[in-house]
C-alpha cells in the first residue's frame, strides 16, 4: 500500500498546506547558502515507523537534502536514540521539518501502540489486527505502521471484501416477498453472486446468530462485544469452520483475555484512532560559510 507515488502524494499535499505560498520565516531569517545538518533523536522509547515517508518530505522540498535512515521501520529504539540524519541547504531542511516530524510521530506512535498489543497476546494464536478507523486519507500510512508494530491489516477499503454488519444484515432480511427472509437464505443468496475470490465476513452480536451465518459458509465469523465466556462459547460453536474475529471495545488491558478464548483475529480501532504521537524531535545545526 505504501507505494512511492502514494508516498509523494500524501506528502506534497502536506507540504503545499503548511507552506502555501513559500516558508517566510526561512526565506527572511536564513541565508540563501546556508546548510544544515540535523538528527532525528527519540525523545522517549518506542517502534519506528514512517521513515520513507520522513525521508519524503525533504526530498520534496529540495532535492539536495540527503536523509540517512539510522533505523528500519519496526525497529524497537531507547530514549536518545538517533533515527535519522538530514543535511543540505538550511531553508529546505527548516521547512520540511514539521511535515516530516508530524509523519513520523505520528506513524511510529500507531507502531508503539500496536507492539504492545501484540505483546500482550504473543503466547496464543491470535492475530492483532487494525480497522478503517484511519484518518481520512491516511489509511495506507497508518496501516504500515500497524505492521511496523507487528499487526496486521484489516480490508483496506470497502472494495476489499464483503463484510456484513448488523446493519447490512437488518436491511438484507427484510427484503425477501413476504417482508422478510431468514439470515442463512440471504446469505446463501450473496455468495453465489459473488466471485470466488471475494471474501465474505458476517458481524454476529448473539450466539443464536452463530449457527444460521455458518449455515451460508462464510469465511470470516466476526464476534462483535461478546462476554469472554460467549466468545470460548462461539469458538467452540464454529469449530474451526470458519474464522473467528473478536471486536469491539478491545482495550490494552483487557486483550490477553480475549485472546487466551481461542479467537484467531482480534480487530482493535484504537491502534489508528487512539495512538499518541511518539515524542521525536530534530536536533538542527545550522553553518553559514564565511564570506570573502
Amino acid at each position: 500500500m505504501l507505494t512511492p507515488a502514494h508516498i509523494d502524494r500524501i506528502v506534497a499535499a502536506a507540504l503545499e498546506e503548511d507552506a502555501p505560498w513559500g516558508d517566510l520565516t526561512s526565506e527572511y531569517l536564513i541565508p540563501a547558502e546556508a546548510t544544515a545538518q540535523a538528527d532525528l533523536v527519540a525523545r522517549e522509547p518506542g517502534v519506528f515507523s514512517g521513515g520513507a515517508v520522513f525521508a519524503g518530505a525533504f526530498r520534496l522540498t529540495d532535492p539536495r537534502i540527503e536523509v540517512e535512515l539510522l533505523v528500519d521501520d519496526g525497529a524497537v529504539f531507547a530514549a536518545g536514540d538517533a533515527l535519522a540524519t538530514v543535511a543540505g541547504p538550511a531553508r529546505g531542511v527548516l521547512t520540511a521539518e514539521r511535515v516530516g516530524l508530524n509523519f513520523a510521530q505520528r506513524m511510529s506512535g500507531i507502531a508503539t501502540l500496536t507492539r504492545r498489543y501484540v505483546d500482550e497476546v504473543s503466547h496464543t494464536g491470535a492475530r492483532i489486527a487494525d480497522t478503517r478507523k484511519t484518518t481520512p486519507g491516511l489509511r495506507a500510512f497508518e496501516r504500515h505502521a500497524v505492521r511496523s508494530g507487528g499487526g496486521h491489516n484489516h480490508r483496506f477499503s470497502l472494495s476489499d471484501a464483503v463484510m456484513a454488519k448488523d446493519n447490512h444484515l437488518a436491511v438484507l432480511t427484510a427484503t425477501g416477498p413476504d417482508g422478510s427472509v431468514s439470515i442463512t437464505d440471504a446469505l446463501r443468496a450473496a455468495v453465489a453472486r459473488l466471485p470466488h475470490t471475494v471474501h465474505l465476513e458476517v458481524e454476529v452480536d448473539r450466539l443464536d446468530q452463530i449457527d444460521p451465518v455458518l449455515a451460508a459458509g462464510p469465511g470470516t465469523i466476526m464476534l462483535d462485544n461478546f462476554s469472554l465466556d460467549d466468545l470460548r462459547t462461539g469458538v467452540a460453536r464454529i469449530a474451526g469452520r470458519a474464522t473467528v474475529e473478536a471486536s469491539g471495545g478491545v482495550s490494552l488491558e483487557g486483550v490477553r483475555a480475549i485472546a487466551e478464548t481461542g479467537v484467531d483475529v482480534i480487530s482493535v480501532g484504537a491502534l489508528t484512532h487512539s495512538a499518541p504521537a511518539l515524542d521525536l524531535g530534530l536536533d538542527v545545526r545550522v553553518t553559514v560559510p564565511d564570506g570573502d
